[in-house]
């Protein structure tokens, strides 16, 4: 067989969504076969992962690569087209880290086991499906076949008000994926041909009212994943009542799709309108960083805590694809990868405190530390990370936003200096309310009452696995992003570069430069 040529994509979607067709046949009254089962399923396609990447990826090709393109309605020129490129490649690479991570947390799930594993496994095919594919017909479809085992997931295993939190994340979801579906038409019945395929579309020449048109519904779409404010109240929800592994699964893969999609559709396809809508993006990633902080600052639900920290941090991902540089965009990408680990870390950590305490109030906390000290030191370093502590994945990410923001030349001093400002607001709340709430958990005097109806064990072998899994990634990025980075250097670079293209000041000045062998210099947007 000639490997070069096989169709790795294909079977690393199909496989966990076939293999998930077994399972209700499968032999096993008390779920110990089955998540056996899951789990030897996840690592045999994440090692098909890694194989494919390791092989059949070039680090320095911007363009798609693993392309696979099968006619299935010839009539819309619909296919089944799945590729990966320097913006898909890292996010399968994480879906499929985290995907089996989870399945692993998910060992103490006693109820409906069979049900739960098989949502699991279609999950997965589900989350790279929305990063490999190239259709945008067919990007809608796996997008809204992807929320279905969310919401069941959410609806059956959640907590007391789970029909609630399951109910919004739907309708916040598949209200938004309308405009996806208005988008797709749209561009796909525009000019002369009629096509669904994403660089057919790109290069049709859309006209900039209908650009802006279809990005701002895009913007919705996406916005409402990301989560954008105000689009967001759907996840505090949605985390106060999932359980660990769906909360990793929430955190780590969900949220990134709307951040990739952004970079995909709404910069890589109508970038003419990213050139207008790039200011409004970095006053909501301001908006999300600050409010999302001083939200989380209040609140006194651990749970709903750690999800508003995370809306906090996916604003940098806003900023970043809006700077118009190469270290900017860079930043975004590895933001959404860095998130993706500490975010699944620290409801990890949630899921496993509550396992032990069955609260998730902090009033109700403290001094835990003391008779778990596993625990204690899992829950400090993954701290540690989401405060991006130097050596840690989400220092360098912030950084490099910062860093690319400041020094953009695509907007004037005074909007840098202010949004430079107010995000760095959001950036020294982060500590505080993360320092804040180790103390009310882990140290302080003991909650007599707690301590006394409670049986505090400390951690066992399989969650310190699973919490070394995600930190060695985490400190390896944090120590040399290298790693990460290179893998989607090529697509951003060439993503940046047309993005400032689309910038008629920017344009100007690689001009003159050019012409005059001058510094880079432009007139800012205004």
């Amino acid at each position: 067989m000639n490997l070069a040529n096989f169709p790795w994509l294909t079977t690393i979607i199909l496989f966990p969504i076939v293999a998930a067709l077994f399972i209700p046949i499968i032999p096993d009254k008390d779920g110990k076969t089955v998540r056996w089962y899951a789990l030897t399923v996840g690592l045999i396609d994440f090692v098909i992962i890694v194989y494919a990447f390791y092989t059949g990826y070039d680090l320095s090709n911007p363009n798609l690569q693993l392309v696979e393109s099968y006619a299935w309605v010839p009539q819309i020129d619909l296919k089944w087209s799945v590729g990966a490129d320097g913006l898909s490649m890292p996010l399968i690479l994480l879906t499929g880290f985290i995907t089996t991570l989870a399945t692993m947390a998910a060992w103490p799930v006693t109820f409906k086991p069979k049900l739960f594993y098989f949502l699991m496994l279609l999950m997965y095919g589900g989350q790279i499906a929305v990063f490999a594919v190239q259709d945008m017909l067919l990007f809608f479809l796996v997008w809204e076949l992807e929320l279905v085992p969310v919401y069941l997931i959410l609806s059956i295993w959640g907590g007391k008000r789970r029909l609630y939190a399951a109910t919004k994340f739907i309708l916040y979801t598949a209200g938004g994926s309308l405009f996806i579906l208005v988008a797709a038409l749209t561009m796909a019945f525009f000019g002369d041909t009629v096509t669904f395929d994403m660089s057919a579309i790109a290069a049709k020449g859309i006209p900039l009212n209908l650009q802006l048109f279809l990005y701002a519904g895009l913007l919705i779409a996406y916005g409402v994943k990301l989560p954008i404010f105000p689009l967001h109240t759907w996840l505090p929800d949605a985390h106060g009542e999932a359980t660990a592994p769906a909360h990793m699964l929430l955190a780590g893969i969900l949220l990134k799709m709307g951040g990739y999609a952004l970079l995909r559709m709404n910069a890589g396809m109508l970038p003419d309108a990213h050139a207008y809508f790039a200011p409004v993006l970095v006053i909501l990633g301001v908006v999300n960083i600050v409010y999302a902080a001083l939200t989380s600052f209040a609140q006194r639900n651990l749970k709903r805590k750690i999800a508003y920290s995370s809306i906090s941090h996916m604003g940098f991902v806003l900023i970043g694809m809006a700077s118009f540089t190469e270290i900017g965009v860079s930043g975004a990408m590895l933001q959404m990868i860095s998130h993706g680990l500490i975010g699944a870390s620290l409801f990890f950590m949630v899921g496993a405190t509550y396992d032990r305490t069955h609260t998730l109030m902090l009033d109700e906390m403290g001094g835990i530390g003391k008779k778990m000290k596993k625990i204690f030191a899992m829950w400090t370093t993954c701290s540690m990370a989401s405060l991006a502590l130097p050596g840690m994945s989400g220092f360098v990410a912030e950084l490099m936003v910062f860093v690319g923001f400041a020094t953009s030349d695509a907007y004037n001093s005074t909007f840098k200096v202010i949004v430079v400002f107010l995000a760095a607001i959001g950036v020294i709340l982060t500590p505080i309310y993360l320092l804040s709430m180790l103390r009310e958990i882990l140290y302080g005097p003991e909650n007599k009452e707690l301590v006394s109806h409670t049986k505090l064990i400390d951690a066992e072998p399989r969650e310190v696995f699973i919490i070394g899994c995600l930190l060695i990634p985490i400190i390896g990025i944090g120590l040399y992003p290298k790693i990460v980075t290179q893998i989607y250097d090529a697509t951003t670079s060439q993503l940046t570069a047309r993005l400032r293209h689309s910038v008629p000041s920017l344009v100007e000045k690689v001009e003159v430069a050019s012409t005059y062998n001058m510094p880079l210099k432009a007139p800012a947007i205004k």
